[in-house]
């Protein structure tokens, strides 16, 4: 029996979902592609040697996660520190690279060794000397896309960043304060599960509906390969902001319409037809104030909306996307489909261990396509003295699908980082180059 030592954190149950869910086919780590202007032919060594160096003092990349098989937390996980941590191990340089997105592809596709703390930095020279890139694997156990930007910016160079918000102290409490329920706090505590309770049934419900009347498509649908490739894509944020302004919304209704319009034209060049096709597409919102720096792993909800890839009016697909936020704002992240890992909170953990698996293979079922934004600071951010010119992030696929998209906005471009099963969209460099097409399309069609 494995005892969670006192000073462990357990898992909370989205982050013990993640890590039950995952399979040698799909490993559930996220990750983000760097891409640094070197300073010399070096700069990509000397940048892994200080990546190993400054990953020693950072206490969140130290956490290993930990099966828990006792009495009170049976079938749960904790995080714990690695008592023999070396950096060394997580840290790679790689051989020089033509195509750093090849390289990536390659890279994520291999599993994180779960046995100690579950995160990589991959460093691979390019084959000029002009440039090098980074990439950072983190499970999605350990961090969200938020925390998985605050434990990477802990070890590039040093940043005059806002520092996190203090949490207030907690009063002091006697010895049986612990064990004692406070009766004033029960009217209160009742009607918070009545309402918990509620809430998973709303969901549920709207689960339910989600899967009627599904309009996907063959090519969003992946066996699985365990196999990936990775693209990149950047377009100046001033493009996104002249259509936004031109039609109203937010950036992330233009980005999401973006990906819309590039699934059509992608889906047609290939030969498979976008007529009568209408992905649901994920649209992960998170719950964790940016600027402070707990509580540890996934803090998410979400929205579900489907892509009116069928439309072949660009602003009619933008209107679309739109109304359909809307409609997902005004009920809040704590309803609807999209909302659907909230529901991890009401499983016990020997059912994460038992019903992930079968979980897993149902995303598919769910939505067809996950579109995620991770937002990051607008600093300029530097490794030993290089600095960061392109970060594209990149999110893990779900057992049956094909494309997963993520988005980042850095220095005033937006950086879309696609990965996809390589044996099923061995073409996504197309798909990427789409998405180019699509932003230049709105744009005429915002000025015509």
């Amino acid at each position: 029996m494995k005892v969670r030592p006192a000073d462990s954190d357990l898992l909370a149950p989205l982050d013990l979902a993640f890590w039950s869910i995952e399979s040698p086919e799909h490993p559930m780590h996220l990750g983000a592609l760097g891409i640094f202007a070197a300073h010399s032919p070096a700069a990509g060594r000397h940048a892994a040697d200080l990546l190993a160096a400054r990953a020693a003092g950072v206490p969140g990349l130290r956490m290993r996660i930990r099966d828990i098989w006792q009495p009170l937390d049976f079938g749960g996980a904790a995080r714990e520190a690695a008592p023999d941590f070396e950096p060394l191990d997580h840290v790679r340089l790689h051989a020089p690279a033509a195509d750093f997105h090849a390289a990536a592809g390659a890279l994520m596709q291999r599993p994180l060794e779960r046995g100690r703390p579950p995160w990589e930095a991959h460093v691979v020279p390019g084959v000029d000397g002009t440039s090098f890139a980074v990439l950072f694997k983190f499970h999605h156990a350990l961090a969200d896309g938020l925390r998985a930007l605050t434990l990477a910016a802990a070890v590039l160079d040093p940043m005059d960043m806002p520092a996190p918000r203090p949490r207030p102290a907690e009063p002091e409490r006697g010895f049986l304060a612990g064990l004692v329920l406070d009766v004033t706090k029960l009217p209160g505590l009742v009607r918070g599960a009545l309402s918990d309770a509620g809430r998973a049934l709303d969901i549920g419900a709207s689960v339910a509906r989600a899967t009627w009347d599904v309009r996907s498509c063959a090519a969003l649908v992946s066996k699985p390969t365990g196999t990936r490739r990775v693209a990149g894509v950047a377009v100046e944020l001033d493009e996104i902001h002249t259509i936004r302004k031109s039609v109203g919304g937010t950036v992330n209704d233009v980005l999401i319409a973006v990906v819309a319009g590039a699934l059509r034209r992608w889906l047609d060049e290939r030969g498979d037809g976008s007529d009568g096709v209408s992905p649901r597409a994920l649209i992960p919102v998170s719950r964790r104030r940016p600027r402070t720096a707990h509580p540890q792993g996934n803090r998410l909800s979400g929205y579900l909306i489907r892509l009116p890839v069928d439309d072949p009016d660009p602003l009619a697909r933008l209107a679309a996307v739109r109304a359909d936020m809307n409609r997902n704002k005004d009920a809040g992240p704590h309803r609807g489909a999209g909302a659907v890992a909230l529901l991890a909170d009401h499983v016990p953990a020997i059912g994460h261990r038992l019903g992930m698996p079968v979980v897993g293979q149902a995303a598919r079922l769910l939505f067809d396509i996950l579109v995620t934004s991770v937002p990051l600071p607008s600093l300029g951010m530097t490794l030993g003295g290089c600095p960061l010119t392109e970060v594209y992030p990149l999110a893990p696929l779900a057992r049956g699908q094909a494309l997963a998209v993520a988005v980042s906005t850095f220095r005033g471009r937006v950086h879309y980082g696609l990965v996809a099963d390589a044996e099923a969209v061995p073409d996504l460099d197309l798909l990427a180059k789409s998405l180019i097409v699509e932003v230049a399309e709105l744009n005429a069609a915002c000025v015509s």
